[in-house]
């Protein structure tokens, strides 16, 4: 199930949070065959986000990863539809993106759900992790193999989360100049 939470921060923390976001902060990470520019976020923050996770999902949770990311019209521009199998050696139950700027772009954009030609919404959870490297590797960009089904609306402090399993990207593929700017979390069940 997907969960979309509306002014997950408040407002006080929310314009906190954007006034560290400037785009000369996030440094190149490169994951893969793709290059991400990231920064890293505070054990506070994380604990914060964690705690109100807790609250969603009725649960105790533990945070595997987690990252401030943005993308531009020029920086991190291709599709990569992939599913969060595996973290860090780890296999998340959730992910979850956090929407931190305005958007900037007349049509619709956010984060996109999509349907693969051979394995449906979501990886199998028993893949291997070498057949999962190498279905993403060799299909991410392939927009032949995929079905667009559906797309979570970009708004400021809305936050996103989903089993980590399912097929996801960031939509549509590029940015705008001042950065498609979020907070990652990846999350199990504790």
């Amino acid at each position: 199930m997907i969960h979309i939470k509306d002014n997950f921060l408040s407002d006080a923390f929310y314009q906190f949070i954007n006034s560290n976001l400037e785009l000369d902060r996030f440094s190149k990470t490169d994951v893969g065959d793709t290059d991400f520019y990231t920064k890293e976020s505070s054990i506070y923050f994380d604990q914060y986000v964690l705690f109100r996770l807790q609250e969603l999902e009725k649960r105790k949770l533990e945070n595997i990863l987690s990252f401030f990311r943005v993308a531009t019209d020029e920086l991190d521009t291709t599709w990569r539809i992939h599913s969060d199998l595996n973290v860090n050696g780890v296999r998340p139950d959730r992910a979850l993106v956090l929407y931190l700027s305005d958007s900037k772009l007349p049509d619709l954009n956010g984060t996109a759900f999509w349907e693969h030609s051979a394995y449906g919404k979501q990886l199998p959870v028993s893949m291997s992790d070498e057949d999962y490297n190498e279905t993403i590797s060799l299909d991410a960009n392939d927009l032949e193999k995929w079905t667009l089904k559906s797309v979570v609306g970009h708004e400021p402090n809305r936050l996103v989360s989903y089993p980590a399993n399912y097929f996801h990207s960031k939509y549509p593929n590029k940015a705008w100049p001042s950065g498609r700017k979020v907070f990652v979390m990846f999350y199990k069940f504790a």
